[in-house]
């Protein structure tokens, strides 16, 4: 960042002049950049995914620091001009140019290639534009645990049910239930017809230890005897739990249909130890893990957007970073395949611990180049890959209460784009009207902060018109030159006195 921004600029920036509000002030102007994303952007709340054309007023959503807090506004408007397309090995994310990112940007340094001198740096918030492949992202991880011993089963018998048997009111949220748990939302499904509802996991013909696992822990917990099926035709072993009430709690729980299943928020929740055997199940179900092949790594697929990002999250929780590719939907010979989304895990730690949660031991014995890495409740990824392309049509954005801060799939994002603020108190001296005073309160990157800090120093003390004078030039050569991609800040700050000034000038006129 110091080879990006002159001294001048990191010492305004570090110690900003006349900063915070003015209660006295005879004049308060404020400008700002409106940033937004494009209509379909995927927002986090509730850990999963939702469209932030579907937001509304009082809904909570995480913020950068993960924590939830309330959308005050949801701002729609029409937009006709050049969007970025920003991608990291979580995802995409689609956004205007001055939209903020909490990110750190890498020096020309050769040296900031290696990894020890990447996490000198300290994240900030940079506009989408300034930001270059390579540049780091910095995605919080959750860290909220909650206990949970037992859990209640709950669910409603039928008056025609004679022949289910009835299952345990309460059941304990242990090791063997969480690994069930992740079976069924791998290889599970439920059938829910008259007089016919019930449970089925279908596996490999190979799986035999898996189906014998689940016929242990549905006899344990549940006092309920599977039944097994062989398929020879499609290599497929079918274990059926013929239970209504069970049935019905794992819909309630997980919901039913591969695209539409979910993990419940308070497994999301749960203590990092317990929720090992959740991902347990989860990988011997519809995952493999493969230490023969050049380039080891661990890959776990479904084609349910919303268990992708949980599972995400799960994993992160770990201390495992992942990375999240979307596999269009495709018609083979054999069948007609939906959109998938494949979670791959590869990077030389992350698959120690995820062979680890498997009982697999890997021992690799190269030297592990890192380029990303976890620190301190944060997730720091390269960004991969910037394109620009053309957009007219809706854009969105949300204003968040306390954070200002929401998340996509991708990245951590403000809800402003540069926002400045300016306080003025006026004095008369020799019959000239002067800027007795001066304060200012800025939203935004290193620049737009330091821009505002020269501006009162240059502006105060100055009369009026002197004042009016001060244009992006003087500001910028006052502070050792700005980036160009910058000046916009330094015009924003011209902007703003201006305006302050005006609207000081109209109030004295209408007196």
């Amino acid at each position: 960042m110091n080879a990006y921004y002159s001294e001048k600029v990191m010492d305004h920036f570090k110690n900003p002049r006349n900063i915070g509000e003015m209660n006295d002030a005879d004049v308060i102007a404020q400008k700002g950049n409106p940033v937004c994303l494009v209509s379909g952007e995927r927002i986090l709340f509730n850990d999963s995914l939702s469209e932030i054309d579907n937001f509304s007023v009082h809904t909570h959503v995480y913020s950068h620091d993960y924590t939830r807090n309330k959308i005050i506004r949801r701002i729609k408007r029409q937009y006709e001009g050049e969007i970025l397309h920003l991608k990291n090995c979580f995802g995409q994310t689609i956004l205007t140019p001055d939209h903020l990112i909490y990110a750190m940007k890498l020096p020309s340094h050769e040296k900031y290639l290696r990894h020890k001198f990447k996490r000198t740096l300290s994240p900030a918030w940079y506009h989408a534009d300034c930001l270059n492949k390579s540049d780091i992202a910095v995605y919080p991880i959750p860290q909220e645990e909650k206990e949970v011993e037992y859990i209640k089963t709950d669910v409603e018998k039928s008056r025609w049910d004679f022949r289910s048997n009835d299952i345990p009111e309460k059941i304990p949220v242990n090791e063997d239930l969480l690994r069930l748990f992740g079976y069924f939302l791998s290889e599970g499904n439920i059938q829910n017809r008259p007089c016919k509802t019930y449970i089925s996991l279908t596996l490999n013909i190979k799986e035999k230890d898996i189906a014998r696992d689940i016929e242990n822990i549905v006899g344990s917990l549940f006092n309920i005897k599977v039944k097994k099926s062989i398929i020879v035709k499609r290599k497929t072993l079918v274990v059926y739990i013929y239970n209504v009430h069970l049935a019905r709690l794992f819909k309630k729980l997980f919901g039913n249909g591969a695209n539409k299943k979910k993990i419940p928020e308070f497994i999301m929740r749960l203590p990092i130890k317990k929720q090992k055997a959740l991902i347990f199940g989860l990988w011997k179900g519809d995952g493999y893990i493969n230490l023969d092949r050049k380039g080891s790594r661990g890959g776990y697929a479904t084609v349910s957007v919303e268990m992708a990002e949980q599972i995400k999250i799960l994993l992160l929780r770990q201390g495992i970073i992942p990375s999240i590719y979307t596999e269009k939907a495709k018609v083979s010979k054999w069948a007609n395949h939906k959109q998938a989304y494949r979670i791959h895990v590869g990077q030389r730690s992350s698959l120690k611990k995820l062979s680890s949660i498997l009982g697999t031991r890997y021992n690799p014995d190269s030297y592990e180049s890192i380029d990303s890495w976890i620190e301190g409740g944060y997730c720091y990824v390269p960004i991969t890959k910037i394109t620009r392309s053309k957009y007219k049509g809706e854009v969105f954005n949300l204003e968040v209460g306390k954070t200002h801060t929401y998340i996509s799939q991708a990245f951590s994002l403000h809800n402003c784009g540069d926002q400045m603020k300016l306080y003025l108190k006026i004095g008369k001296k020799e019959g000239k009207e002067y800027i007795k005073d001066i304060s200012f309160q800025t939203l935004g990157c290193a620049s737009a902060i330091a821009t505002t800090s020269m501006l009162t120093e240059l502006a105060k003390g100055k009369t009026l018109d002197e004042a009016y004078k001060i244009n992006r030039d003087d500001i910028a050569k006052s502070l050792g030159g700005l980036p160009k991609i910058k000046l916009h800040c330094s015009v924003l700050s011209q902007e703003v006195l201006k305006s302050a000034i005006d609207k000081w000038r109209s109030k004295n006129e209408q007196k």
